[in-house]
């Protein structure tokens, strides 16, 4: 049975959860405080977890923190009142698959979490084309063999989701991508699930790949209508 971690220290939201999560057949653990959520992620290796950011103890950035520097790559999804873009950034920055801002619908975040499960059981949906070994675009170079890049021969750190999304591109040879069909692509999003996900992993692929992320050579913005990469 699917295995879901909830870290929430709001009682009566984490019982609403577990009670909604289990109707659709989950099996459903709660934790209430940041400390307890971390021991339990770690022993009990959940499908995916749902992390509350305002925790008891450790908070939930510290949580995930935590969690990415042992190597977990269970996907995590933030539950959390705080909406500010930079609250959001700093959060995938870490390492988060998802962010649902509070208030929130509970079909939407059903919706979310059942993505996820099957982002992680299936893989990165196939996309168009196909990759060779060794891509190149300018200095930076991505071994898809390995699942890693660099540029001018250094490493650079990306998170599995940054990963998946340059790839989604560059299967596309530099043809146009639009948000949805990325995140179908990437988190696999039913399309009227729509959110900034993208956009801010995108800003993410800019900071870390781009000399210039405000003016990128290669990760394009197509106004109005997505983005594309230059080859």
């Amino acid at each position: 049975m699917t295995r879901i971690l909830v870290i929430e220290d709001n009682r009566n939201l984490a019982m609403g959860l577990r009670n909604n999560l289990e109707i659709e057949g989950y099996q459903v653990e709660l934790a209430g405080d940041g400390n307890t959520g971390l021991e339990r992620a770690r022993a009990g290796a959940p499908d995916v977890i749902i992390l509350d950011l305002m925790l008891p103890g450790l908070d939930g950035y510290r949580v995930l923190r935590a969690l990415r520097a042992d190597g977990c790559e269970t996907p995590v999804l933030i539950l959390s009142a705080r909406g500010e873009e930079t609250d959001k950034v700093l959060g995938f920055r870490l390492g988060a698959d998802d962010y649902v801002t509070k208030p929130f619908g509970l079909l939407e975040l059903l919706a979310r979490v059942d993505a996820l499960l099957r982002r992680a059981a299936n893989g990165a949906r196939a996309a168009r084309g196909a990759l060779a070994p060794r891509e190149q675009l300018g200095d930076i170079e991505i071994d898809t063999t390995t699942r890693t890049v660099s540029r001018a021969g250094e490493p650079v750190p990306l998170r599995p989701k940054e990963y998946e999304l340059l790839v989604a591109l560059l299967r596309r040879r530099g043809r146009l991508a639009s948000r949805d069909e990325l995140l179908q692509d990437v988190w696999g999003y039913a399309s009227e699930v729509v959110s900034r996900t993208v956009d801010t992993h995108i800003a993410e692929l800019r900071r870390k790949l781009e000399r210039n992320p405000a003016a990128p050579d290669f990760i394009l913005t197509v106004r109005k209508a997505g983005y594309r990469i230059r080859i």
